[in-house]
């Protein structure tokens, strides 16, 4: 697996290139589980291009914001994005905002080698440790975490919607 960093192109009517835009479209729609949880698309069953296209136009709106690409080969099969410092806490640690793998591939140690990529490109930065939150409701997410030696050190509101989320950490 390799990782690509999503550069949007302002020319571009979404900012991504319409292949990639459907490529990344499918694999926010191959998992409406992860889709209703996060409750981030109006209809997880739906979701459309130009609404991922905003999504993703939101989340590099910030500057300190990465949207890395995971590739097999040529396939698409997971995304990640990294913040490297919280916007709203103050904390030294990086954050792993999303990771995603699309659902025909999870179980297959994507998502841990994923993670481990992600993790390597920080400590390669000089980080030495990176946090995500977990919204509570989310029982998968928050074992999948655990298994990789990420702990429980806080508990809060996300960001959009004030559901319940558990903050994780993992010393790198």
């Amino acid at each position: 697996m390799r990782l690509e960093t999503l550069t949007v192109d302002e020319k571009d009517e979404h900012g991504v290139p319409a292949p990639l835009l459907d490529e990344l479209t499918a694999l926010y729609r191959s998992d409406p589980v992860y889709q209703r949880i996060s409750g981030d698309f109006p209809d997880p069953d739906d979701i459309r291009p130009e609404q991922v296209a905003a999504s993703l136009s939101q989340e590099l709106a910030h500057p300190a914001t990465e949207v890395l690409l995971a590739r097999d080969g040529h396939r698409l099969v997971g995304v990640a994005i990294t913040l490297a410092e919280h916007p709203e806490v103050d904390d030294p640690d990086p954050w792993i905002g999303l990771l995603m793998v699309h659902g025909q591939e999870q179980r297959t140690g994507y998502g841990r080698e994923l993670a481990r990529l992600v993790e390597d490109r920080l400590r390669a930065e000089g980080r030495t440790a990176v946090r995500l939150a977990v919204l509570e409701t989310n029982a998968r997410a928050l074992a999948f975490w655990a298994a990789l030696g990420y702990e429980v050190v806080d508990h809060r509101r996300d960001r959009r919607h004030g559901r319940p989320c558990a903050v994780l950490r993992k010393s790198l």
